[in-house]
């Protein structure tokens, strides 16, 4: 009798990083859905297991995915701001 779980990637190392490196709120959803990866595969749920292990996945992905957009959006932003600070005309 095979009784051999399969082998689930939980995804935490990814969700944890995502939580302190990237976007605050989509990496915790990531760290909740990558924490219930165990339980579920210690309860015989293999599909709920695979399923929170895709969804920790995802959401770790677009932490990052925010993280880069946020950061494009927050150099647009100084480069806007200090275009309009050597166009004026304030005489420093």
């Amino acid at each position: 009798m095979n009784t051999a779980t399969p082998q689930v990637p939980n995804n935490l190392v990814w969700a944890i990083l995502s939580t302190l490196f990237c976007c605050l709120p989509a990496g915790i959803v990531s760290i909740v859905y990558a924490a219930q990866v165990n339980g579920k595969l210690a309860a015989g749920d293999i599909a709920g297991a695979q399923e929170s292990s895709a969804k920790a996945k995802k959401w770790a992905i677009w932490s990052a995915i925010a993280a880069v957009v946020v950061g494009v959006l927050y150099g647009i932003l100084i480069v806007a701001v200090g275009g309009m600070g050597a166009m004026s005309n304030s005489g420093y």
